[in-house]
Order: C-alpha cells, then sequence, then structure tokens
C-alpha cells in the first residue's frame, strides 16, 4: 500500500529549495493539483517559487495574492498558481473561467485551499506548513488520490534496512 502521510522536517530555505528540485522531477507532477496550507509567513510562496524556478520558469514569479492566479508554461507544461487567500465570492470561480482550468492538463498549485474549499476538486497532494520558529518547519504532506499516492512514494525516503 502506498503511503497516504509523509512528514518532513526543513530547517532552512535550503531545505524548501531542495524538496521543490526533487519534486519538479516527477512525471506526475505534470497534471497535478497541490494545495498548499499554512499560516502567514510559512512559506506556501517561496516553496511554489522554489518549484517553478526548478521547472524552468526564468522571469520574475509574483504572488497571485491580488490577481488570485498567476499562470506560467515550460515548453508544453502550463502552470497555474492561485492563491485563495482573498477569495470570498464563489461566483468568481465561474467568472474568473477557474472550473476550465482544472479541467485542463497542467500543474495547479493553491494557497489558501479552505478559501475555496466548496469549488475545488480533490488535491492530488497537499502540503501543510507548519512553522516551528525563524527557521524551521514541519511539512506534511498528505495524498489523496492516485497520483498524490504516486507523486509521495517517490518523496519519500526510502526505507532504512533494520
Amino acid at each position: 500500500m502506498p503511503p497516504s502521510t509523509l512528514t518532513l522536517h526543513w530547517s532552512c530555505e535550503a531545505d524548501t529549495e531542495r524538496f521543490a528540485r526533487q519534486l519538479a522531477r516527477l512525471p506526475q507532477l505534470a497534471n497535478a493539483f497541490i494545495a498548499l496550507q499554512g499560516e502567514l509567513g510559512a512559506g506556501k510562496t517561496t516553496l511554489v517559487r522554489h518549484l517553478l524556478r526548478a521547472l524552468g520558469v526564468s522571469g520574475r514569479i509574483k504572488s497571485p495574492t491580488y490577481a488570485v492566479v498567476e499562470p506560467y508554461a515550460v515548453g508544453e507544461l502550463a502552470i497555474w498558481h492561485f492563491d485563495f487567500y482573498r477569495f470570498d465570492d464563489p461566483r468568481e470561480w465561474e467568472d474568473a473561467g477557474f472550473r476550465e482550468i482544472f479541467a485542463s492538463p497542467g500543474l495547479k498549485l493553491a494557497e489558501w485551499p479552505q478559501n475555496a474549499q466548496k469549488c475545488l476538486p480533490d488535491a492530488d497532494l497537499e502540503l501543510e506548513i507548519q512553522v516551528e520558529d525563524d527557521e524551521n518547519r514541519r511539512v506534511t504532506l498528505r495524498a489523496a488520490t492516485p497520483r498524490g499516492h504516486a507523486l509521495l512514494s517517490e518523496l519519500a525516503p526510502p526505507c532504512a534496512d533494520p
């Protein structure tokens, strides 16, 4: 049975960057929906920036706090970075075309998904980033779909022999 939960510890931003590079190498990521949970300042946008850079995005990477979504493309890979922090009107979901985006191929990354929970499909993988202190983060990854389980299996460190 593939793992459904994985807990990681990041002691510095370099750990976040290493994780992003590891995640970027996984082919299952191309059509995944990843939900990012955590309080303000936990490192959600930092993780997304490192992931986008690892995927090959060049140029400015903006936080979509006010725009709600920022689109990117790397070759054939479409990427959408959502920030639902200010999202409070489900009508905006339809008006903005988010249903079509989530139905199309590509990587979807969503910060503050709980604010659009009634509209969003189930995330393949949920990352909850908890602040332990200025530098340390406890990151819990939860898989909710077969794609999420495949991603988690690739991210889990190999078991040590007894």
